[in-house]
């Protein structure tokens, strides 16, 4: 039987451990400041940072092109010969890459493309059940594995709150209203993947201490997620205290495999720093 192979891309912010342990192939996304294009993940993040303290505006981001798809496949078609690739994109509802994915697989053959309608730690959560599931069942038929990816897709469920509203504004997330009036008012909004599309759902009030412990309770009162996994995203700059406060918390409401994610340079670029997030599957 052909060796069935993961992959997906950097935008998934699927921690690099993960990614060589468990063998899951990653392609970069793109970050663009000052006029250089970067891989994503060999840009600091904090570079993005300082590029908007300097300039006031965020880089852009772009898609894996589909020549770069076309590359990425064969080579690990040339890495791991005879194989089948299951690739499990970033949401096509927010990025180009997924078709571009679809340009290129039409040149090569046993290639399984999944739109997760998800990103960050709600795209590592499928990963991730799509890893287990093949650990689990090494000679799973590779359309069957397709099959039961894609019916967990609805089920992952992600949320976060971004550390402040000004990378949203400067990317055009928000208006200029809605940003002075949260600056004000000290509202953060919660942001989740509804349908693969990013939509504000709440709105909190107060400190980021605060705040986050009322993103984390209402996410676990709302969804009924599996205790077998659950992701915890923060952006470089949320406080050290908090996060100890959430580890606290979930490890209270009985999930035994809690992973932190670090959010990259995709990803920071829309969110800003000290944000926080929490992404699992529902039962």
């Amino acid at each position: 039987m052909k060796r069935l192979i993961l992959s997906t891309e950097s935008g998934a912010d699927l921690p690099e451990e993960l990614a060589e342990k468990h063998n899951v192939q990653v392609v970069p996304m793109h970050v663009i400041m000052d006029g250089q294009d970067y891989f994503d993940g060999t840009l600091p993040v904090t570079d993005i940072y300082e590029y908007y303290e300097r300039t006031k505006t965020i880089p852009s981001t772009t898609s894996t092109n589909s020549h770069e798809y076309l590359e990425f496949f064969t080579k690990i078609k040339d890495d791991f010969p005879d194989c089948i690739i299951i690739h499990i994109g970033y949401t096509s509802k927010a990025s180009s890459s997924f078709q571009n994915a679809i340009i290129a697989a039409e040149e090569l053959n046993d290639i399984y493309l999944i739109d997760a309608l998800n990103v960050t730690g709600g795209l590592t959560a499928i990963v991730m059940y799509a890893v287990n599931l093949l650990e689990n069942e090494p000679l799973i038929e590779p359309v069957r594995l397709v099959e039961k990816i894609e019916s967990k897709i609805p089920k992952s469920k992600l949320a976060f709150v971004p550390g402040s509203l000004e990378f949203l504004r400067a990317g055009g997330r928000v208006s200029n209203l809605a940003y002075l009036g949260g600056a004000l008012l000290k509202i953060k909004p919660r942001i989740e993947l509804i349908d693969g599309k990013l939509v504000s759902t709440k709105k909190y009030r107060g400190k980021m201490e605060a705040v986050s412990e009322k993103l984390i309770r209402d996410y676990l009162n709302q969804y009924d997620i599996d205790r077998g996994q659950l992701y915890l995203i923060y952006s470089i700059g949320l406080d050290e205290t908090i996060k100890q406060r959430m580890d606290e918390i979930v490890k209270e409401s009985g999930f035994k495999n809690v992973k932190w994610i670090q959010a990259g340079a995709m990803i920071s670029t829309h969110a800003g720093p000290g944000g926080i997030g929490i992404a699992g599957l529902e039962v």
